[in-house]
């Protein structure tokens, strides 16, 4: 079957029952290299939206960690511990890192769709993904794919600061 791709029953055929002593694990983060939490994080609360969840910064290791996430900021616990625990118990976060000093060398990281290819994107569901990348792109967000280009319409592929994608799309796509 090489080359053919694979059956929707075969799919269904590897999937196997969840053991009971992963019923509580949940996803929680993706981590992002970043090289310049100046571009970084403006680009995700302004452009994207999200909410600064939580930072942590480790000087004796110099790195510097920025938890992001589609929260309400009047949720978020003042009392910084339980401002950690709390933002490390939030689905879907995104954690960028931050080693201290990448902001000033000429280096760049890898964002898996050159080759070799590997880690492709994350996505960012938008009710109008129009509206979104009309937006966008009065903000100078440079696109890989906007909603009419390529086969899949309806949906775009944009980038953050250190080159990620981010696939911006809505429910009537899929």
């Amino acid at each position: 079957m090489s080359g053919q791709g694979i059956s929707p029953e075969e799919v269904v055929s590897l999937c196997q029952t969840p053991d009971t002593s992963t019923r509580d694990f949940m996803f929680q983060q993706t981590m992002y290299r970043i090289k310049d939490p100046r571009k970084s994080i403006p680009f995700y609360t302004g452009v994207l939206g999200m909410t600064l969840l939580k930072q942590l910064h480790f000087p004796e290791m110099k790195f510097s960690l920025f938890f992001m996430g589609y929260e309400n900021p009047a949720e978020i616990p003042q009392d910084e511990q339980a401002r950690s625990a709390w933002a490390l118990t939030r689905k879907a976060t995104l954690e960028l890192t931050y080693n201290w000093g990448t902001e000033s060398d000429d280096s760049a990281y890898h964002n898996g769709n050159s080759d070799p290819r590997g880690f492709g994107h994350i996505g960012i569901w938008v009710p109008d993904v129009e509206t979104a990348c009309v937006r966008f792109e009065q903000q100078g967000v440079q696109f890989i794919k906007k909603p009419q280009d390529g086969k899949m319409k309806g949906l775009a592929f944009i980038q953050d600061p250190d080159g990620y994608w981010i696939e911006i799309f809505t429910t009537s796509v899929v």
